[in-house]
This record gives C-alpha cells, sequence and structure tokens, in this order.
C-alpha cells in the first residue's frame, strides 16, 4: 500500500556511509519521477547527480540541516548521505521558478518514495544558497536549483507521534537520539 511506503519515507538525517548508491540507482529514480505529472506539461526539472566522494562533500558543506535541532549537528561525521540529486528549473522552459516548485515537490517525494522501495532513505533539503550551490554543481546560468534530495541507507530511527497536548508540531529527538515526528490527527485536519 502506498500509505505503508509514506511511513517509511521519512526524512533521514544520518546514514550508514558504507552503502553507496550508483549512477544507474540515480537514474533509475529519476527515470520514475521524470513521469510524475508538471504542470501544463512543461516538464521544466532537470536532474544533477552528485555520487562521488568529493562532490558529495563539497555540495554537503553548502546545505544545512535540522533547523528545529540547532544544537546538533546534522548530519553526523562519519554519517553522510552517499548521495545527491539537485532538482533544478531549466528556465528556458519555464521561467516561473514558483510555477516549478509544485513540479518538484511531486518529483521529490516519487524519488524518496521509489528509494524506500530499494532500501535507501532521504531527506529534501531547501536550506542553501542557489547561488554556491549553482557554482558548485557547475550548473548553466538557465538551471536553478529548487531543493536538494540527500541520499543514502538511513542509520537512525525515526518515529511518527501525535502532537503534543500544546500543539506543537515540531520534530524532536529523545536521549538515545531516537528521532520523533509528531503528525496532527485526521480529525483535525478534515474540514
Amino acid at each position: 500500500m502506498i500509505k505503508d511506503s509514506v511511513m517509511l519515507s521519512r526524512s533521514y538525517r544520518t546514514f550508514d556511509e558504507s552503502r553507496s548508491i550508483s549512477r544507474d540507482e540515480l537514474l533509475s529514480l529519476i527515470d520514475t519521477a521524470r513521469l510524475c505529472p508538471s504542470a501544463m506539461n512543461r516538464q521544466p526539472l532537470k536532474y544533477k547527480l552528485v555520487y562521488e566522494r568529493e562532490a558529495r562533500e563539497n555540495l554537503l558543506a553548502l546545505t544545512k540541516w535540522g533547523g528545529s535541532l540547532p544544537d546538533l549537528k546534522l548530519p553526523p561525521d562519519g554519517k553522510h548521505p552517499t548521495a545527491f540529486i539537485a532538482v533544478c528549473c531549466d528556465t528556458d522552459i519555464c521561467d516561473n521558478i514558483d510555477s516549478a516548485r509544485f513540479d518538484a515537490g511531486i518529483a521529490s517525494q516519487t524519488i524518496l518514495l521509489s528509494a524506500c522501495e530499494i532500501g535507501l532513505g532521504g531527506c529534501i533539503l531547501g536550506a542553501f544558497d542557489k547561488k554556491h550551490v549553482a557554482n558548485e554543481l557547475d550548473l548553466p546560468e538557465k538551471l536553478v536549483p529548487i531543493v536538494i534530495i540527500a541520499l543514502g541507507k538511513p542509520d537512525e530511527n525515526v518515529f511518527i507521534c501525535e502532537v503534543s497536548e500544546a500543539g506543537s508540531t515540531t520534530y524532536f529527538r529523545d536521549e538515545n537520539s531516537n528521532h520523533f515526528v509528531p503528525k496532527r490527527a485526521l480529525e483535525d485536519i478534515a474540514i
């Protein structure tokens, strides 16, 4: 069931670096994403695959992780993602980046669901400087990075829990580094 896949597809921030990800695996993930719906069927998304160690580390240094956990260094040393996919908008196809964000969201979720099927997980990152990332990835000017998807074999426990009585949806970690993600109840979101 799709719900089972969604439950497994969490935002992971700690990875087993012994599991590398090949270019062919990344191509398979974006091959599935290219079939997703696209606004006006323009299909403006392009994907930069980053899987070689030095390139991964350089890109990682340009990203920010776990904004609700400012006291933690995420991902921790020795637990970095083993690949990234930078989802970019080709402005020659669509010059409205805001419109392309919808496509990027659909494609990113599809990539993460597809990654779950092969034992991988990831985190969709939006906290990065677009110009620095574009320079690091040597992107032509027409390609604007919208999100970066970090990928790897998850090496942490992530649990869905109920929103607290105070109503906080802020994710948190316990003393054992288990990660908890509060979700609103169905009766609280159905109008």
